[in-house]
């Protein structure tokens, strides 16, 4: 089969290799579409902790079940997204039903191969079937969707709270999107490109280039001087750890979504003087999968503003290439 291949820092090429051979309890996926996120990126320039060469990456990703190894709950033709996280079932968090932060936590498209090939073996339970009205397309930005679902959820938002969001890209515009669903007032996000911050304004959000305003003022001056009330840094840069205490209210929440290279400086004396809560989140619980599905299938969250470019597998040097360039592309979706 075809597959797109990490071969080492900054290398990626279309590659044959052996279609996945299932284990008990596995079902194959005929994958329809994957996009590429952040952390693929991270592992494209030879920067992610875990992820070896060589590797077919991809943990956002659906498709349709070809065949099944011992189970009965997926049929071949069934259409299907991937919950790509793997988990050891034994561990505190695990025990408690908080599996998605499970001590050992592993991930189909960096632990394993992923879905930037035409085949890719996943384990039955973490399959959630689609609905007929969810195209294959909108079905590739579940996982995504599922992460902003599990984000607004951390931040306790209320019904008439402000949010600033720091960095326009998916997953910042993504947790725009489900925060205004959750009552969010007003959403002020903030990025350095043009283009992602034109989607945002199309997506109703009110956007601020950081290269043209002090993020800190702007913020400030559309919340009267009072500050956002929830803050979420989806940036991960030094910068964005300076603003996300900049620009919230006294007594306010930030989420740090961001997993950062290195640790940042974050000034904790500012925080105790104002009250501020600080907290984080990883991924996503199968519920999140759960309630992104049915928000795309109720129509109301639609991710396909977010989708830059569509691309063959075999143009995946060229959809890196895309994707290091921020000032062009968004969402990178690979059609095996």
């Amino acid at each position: 089969m075809k597959a797109g291949m990490y071969v080492g820092e900054k290398l990626v090429q279309l590659a044959t290799v052996e279609k996945p051979i299932l284990k008990d309890d596995e079902v194959l996926i005929k994958v329809a579409y994957a996009g590429i996120c952040g952390t693929d990126m991270m592992i494209y320039a030879g920067k992610h902790p875990r992820a070896k060469a060589p590797l077919v990456m991809g943990h956002e990703f659906c498709g349709t079940v070809e065949s099944v190894a011992n189970i009965d709950e997926f049929q071949p033709g069934d259409r299907v997204t991937v919950e790509p996280y793997l988990t050891c079932g034994k561990c505190a968090a695990c025990r408690a039903g908080q599996s998605h932060v499970c001590a050992t936590l592993r991930c189909i498209g960096i632990d394993r191969d992923g879905g930037f090939a035409e085949y890719v073996a996943v384990p039955s339970h973490r399959l959630h079937r689609l609905p007929d009205n969810v195209t294959d397309e909108e079905a590739a930005l579940t996982e995504p969707l599922a992460v902003a679902v599990h984000t607004v959820h951390r931040s306790d938002l209320k019904v008439g709270d402000s949010v600033a969001i720091l960095g326009a890209g998916p997953i910042g515009l993504l947790i725009g999107l489900v925060a205004k669903q959750a009552g969010a007032s007003e959403i002020f996000i903030s990025d350095i490109s043009p283009q992602r911050l034109q989607i945002a304004k199309q997506l109703g959000f009110t956007a601020i280039n950081a290269k043209e305003a002090d993020i800190k003022e702007a913020v400030l001056a559309y919340t009267k001087g009072v500050g956002a009330d929830v803050v979420f840094e989806v940036a991960g840069t030094q910068i964005t750890a300076k603003q996300m205490l900049e620009c919230i209210k006294f007594q306010g929440k930030v989420v740090v979504v961001s997993v950062y290279k290195q640790p940042p400086a974050v000034d904790l004396a500012a925080m105790h003087f104002r009250e501020l809560s600080l907290t984080t989140t990883r991924c996503a619980s199968a519920n999140d999968f759960a309630t992104a599905i049915q928000l795309m299938e109720r129509k109301i969250i639609d991710v396909r503003p977010l989708i830059s470019h569509r691309l063959p597998l075999e143009q995946i040097k060229q959809g890196f290439d895309l994707m290091d360039n921020t000032e062009i592309s968004l969402k990178v979706l690979f059609h095996p």
